[in-house]
């Protein structure tokens, strides 16, 4: 319950919480979609890229996705006469399926953009390989995977479910009406931004002076609260934040259970001993095993599920097999 990563993600969920209450988040999306929507692949773009400036924020997928694109997906999509069934494919199933596909890409470009990527560097530091400056860290690996996803996406996804609408040229009208609805920036919107931008500065030179990520959060936290924007009862009704706590807390703890017992060291070395008997090197070892964890996504739920069963023996058999530390502690959570 003391890690600071743990603490930087739950901390993240709070301050998501002042995006989707300020109604910040909602006029952010909106802006993009005046702006790129005038066609139905250039709406994509717009919606995921405004995504993209909410991820580092918003640590939980199903909270970006269902909170605030979701019902403007939705509302897009009754515009266009597109419903579920015989005419969801004038435009909503393309929408929902490349804003689903390219919202994996954009939760791996920070490390508060998932839950799950901070439990792969715990997972890694329990055994033994510690990521220095996290957040950064995390940053300068994801950003590249993570922008070629947010560019491709939507385009390959235009290409396998061609949407019947092609041309939308009233959602950009409708997004400027619906801005002009919500009038200039309240107090509570230019809080939140404030709050954010100073909190991110923090983040990328936390490391420099002394301040640790989840501390720049709750710096970021204790600002919205005084500005009127987070109440204690909006932290306590936060159960993502809190579910997050708890069980990261006890799956970091069984984790390291496991290698002090010497499980994962086992495994490890029995899996090492069969691929050498094959004579793979390290690069092989290293695409093998992550083909194999992809394949294993089918057999959970949950990303983070899957990270906590697997994560620590599939990070110990490439560091085991010459895989470079760090490499296998930041690409094994990026599934």
């Amino acid at each position: 319950f003391s890690l600071d990563v743990i603490w930087l993600v739950v901390n993240a969920f709070f301050l998501a919480k002042g995006f989707v209450k300020s109604g910040l988040g909602d006029r952010v999306a909106t802006y993009f979609v005046k702006m790129f929507g005038s066609s139905s692949l250039g709406l994509s773009y717009g919606l995921t890229v405004s995504e993209g400036i909410l991820s580092p924020s918003m640590p939980s997928s199903t909270a970006r996705c269902g909170g605030i694109y979701l019902p403007i997906i939705v509302s897009l999509a009754k515009q266009a006469g597109s419903l579920p069934g015989k005419t969801a494919n004038k435009l909503g199933s393309f929408l929902a399926q490349a804003q689903l596909q390219t919202t994996a890409h954009l939760s791996n470009i920070s490390l508060t953009g998932a839950a799950q990527n901070t439990l792969g560097l715990v997972l890694a530091a329990n055994l033994g390989y510690a990521v220095s400056n996290p957040w950064i860290t995390w940053f300068k690996a994801g950003i590249v995977p993570g922008l070629a996803g947010l560019a491709l996406t939507p385009f390959i996804v235009y290409k396998l479910m061609p949407p019947e609408i092609k041309e939308t040229p009233d959602a950009p009208k409708v997004a400027a009406k619906r801005i002009e609805e919500m009038g200039p920036l309240k107090k509570i919107e230019w809080m939140v931004a404030v709050t954010m931008i100073l909190t991110m500065i923090l983040w990328i030179v936390g490391d420099k002076i002394g301040i640790g990520g989840a501390t720049a959060a709750m710096v970021g936290i204790t600002m919205q609260m005084l500005g009127g924007v987070l109440t204690w009862s909006d932290l306590l009704g936060e159960r993502g934040a809190w579910d997050t706590l708890i069980w990261f807390a006890v799956l970091v703890a069984m984790s390291a259970q496991l290698k002090e017992f010497g499980l994962i060291s086992v495994l490890s070395a029995k899996v090492n001993g069969a691929l050498t008997a094959m004579s793979l090197g390290w690069p092989s070892v290293f695409i093998l095993l992550h083909v194999a964890y992809f394949l294993l996504h089918y057999l959970f739920a949950s990303q983070t599920a899957q990270l906590a069963a697997l994560g620590a023996a599939f990070m110990a058999t490439m560091i085991g097999a010459g895989t470079p530390p760090i490499l296998a502690a930041l690409t094994i959570p990026f599934h």
